[in-house]
């Protein structure tokens, strides 16, 4: 469990943990470099199976790398401090894994606070397909909270790449899935909090460039990917996928996120002529682009 500055909700994830079924567990936070007393509050709670360590500030996947470093157990699962677990979350996880040959085993989850339907419960696809790779690459749907796998794993898939700031969870369950089997328990036992704080959910430009970083990463790692897929449908899931993305951003007028997608993806000389009737104008000022769309929406 990583902390920085979250004073207001980590006691309540670190009573989710308490609460589990499963008691055979290390709970290994590691305080980020808070200066909101985020650390005593985790002090505070009386169970040795709590452990704490703490850092000078240097970002969320140093910290979990340095808590998988510490961790003493062969399993690990992660859980952010906004973020929560059903009580029977590491029960049933954990005995997935263990009477079964996969590497990883991952669950349904679900989002609390978000307004207008979008909390709706959502269960993953099985994965452990003949289209294992392609669904995955294109994305991967289950959060950083709702899976368990081995530390050899994780160790052996080169830990929380540091260089990106989102999607790091996304890459190394990529490197994890593409040489382990995985398996599924179709149950939502995994909750994410939404709050008035800053989330880094609430980037969209950002999460979406950075899941295209991500893939790119991955390739480099991995170039047999792109033969097992080939060459014009990596396209399509990497800059296709972004595409979509920035066009979700445009038409719910969230344009400056549209805008900066949208430069991502003409970078890359994706789309077609339509496609480019939308990007094109974000190479001119915002204030320009918001008038022309005004002008156009007008006719």
């Amino acid at each position: 469990m990583p902390c920085y500055n979250r004073a207001d909700t980590i006691a309540t994830s670190i009573e989710s943990v308490l609460a589990q079924s499963f008691t055979d567990w290390e709970l290994v936070i590691v305080d980020d470099g808070s200066t909101d007393g985020s650390a005593e509050i985790t002090q505070s709670f009386n169970d040795r199976r709590i452990k704490l360590h703490t850092q000078k500030n240097s970002g969320v996947c140093r910290a979990r790398n340095a808590g998988i470093d510490h961790a003493q157990g062969s399993l690990i699962a992660f859980l952010d401090t906004d973020d929560t677990w059903h009580p029977d979350y590491l029960s049933q996880l954990h005995g997935a894994l263990t009477n079964s040959d996969a590497t990883l085993v991952y669950c349904g989850w679900q989002n609390i606070g978000l307004a207008g339907g979008q909390g709706e419960p959502f269960v993953p696809p099985d994965y452990e397909t003949p289209k294992k790779l392609e669904l995955l690459f294109q994305n991967c749907r289950w959060p950083i909270h709702a899976c368990l796998t081995y530390k050899t794993a994780i160790i052996e898939a080169g830990l929380f790449n540091e260089s990106i700031l989102t999607s790091e969870d996304y890459l190394l369950w990529l490197n994890i899935a593409i040489k382990h089997p995985l398996t599924r328990v179709p149950e939502v036992l995994a909750y994410y909090h939404f709050h008035a704080g800053e989330q880094a959910t609430q980037d969209k430009a950002k999460i979406a460039i950075n899941h295209c970083l991500a893939q790119r990463l991955f390739l480099s790692q991995h170039p047999e990917a792109i033969t097992t897929l080939g060459a014009s449908q990596v396209r399509q899931l990497m800059y296709g996928e972004l595409l979509k993305q920035g066009f979700a951003c445009y038409w719910n007028r969230d344009l400056r996120n549209a805008r900066s997608i949208f430069k991502q993806v003409m970078k890359c000389g994706y789309g077609n002529f339509d496609d480019w009737k939308y990007m094109l104008p974000s190479l001119l000022p915002y204030s320009l682009h918001r008038k022309l769309i005004t002008a156009v929406s007008a006719k």
